[in-house]
């Protein structure tokens, strides 16, 4: 079985429901399993007490759960053109996975949602890939061969899936959106299986 860590942060509920597209086109490719884990936010001095699993949605990722995946899919919202601070924060804590070089050669990839059409979509997502690219994984985008990357008029981009959420959060994800979150998934969980193979 190939596994496929989805980890997101989610605020209004947008980005979580992009990790659930991402899974559905993971578990399109044969042998391939997702599995959800999010992040607990984080206050301005210091980590929030949390329980330990949450009262709802994905429960909260370990380590364990990066070094026992055959491959990640970040998700996180834009702020300010960067990834949200509990996901930074959370990868900054990977240290210890870096010097063993247990991401080394896993395939990974980045999703993202914002209000605003320019809202920095793709700087978020190339905040995100950095630290992909410094545990050692391969990264993978979208190709343009995927016809939901030409015809979309909100998110999508050759980085990884994205999301219009409009200035409210909530317009929901249209069909090119979907489809574009379907075939990320479905990408890594191929390349996972090949790299694993």
């Amino acid at each position: 079985m190939t596994r496929i860590l989805i980890l997101y942060y989610s605020r209004s509920g947008n980005v979580r429901e992009m990790a659930k597209w991402i899974a559905r086109g993971v578990e399109k490719h044969p042998g391939a399993e997702a599995f959800l884990r999010t992040v607990p936010p984080v206050a301005p001095v210091t980590r929030k007490s949390e329980p330990a699993v949450p009262d709802s949605g994905a429960i909260y990722v370990t380590q364990d759960d990066l070094k026992a995946c055959d491959g990640v899919i970040l998700g996180s919202p834009t702020r300010f053109g960067n990834m949200a601070a509990p996901m930074k924060h959370f990868l900054d804590e990977t240290g210890s996975l870096w010097m063993s070089g247990a991401l080394i050669n896993k395939p990974g990839a980045v999703f993202t949602s914002t209000s605003s059409l320019h809202g920095g979509q793709e700087s978020t997502l190339l905040s995100m890939m950095l630290p992909l690219l410094h545990h050692g994984m391969v990264f993978a985008g979208l190709p343009y061969s995927e016809a939901a990357l030409v015809q979309t008029q909100g998110g999508g981009t050759p980085y990884g899936a994205s999301h219009f959420a409009g200035a409210d959060s909530q317009r929901p994800l249209d069909e090119h959106e979907t489809a574009l979150c379907q075939a990320l998934g479905e990408r890594i969980a191929r390349l996972a299986h090949a790299l694993k193979a």
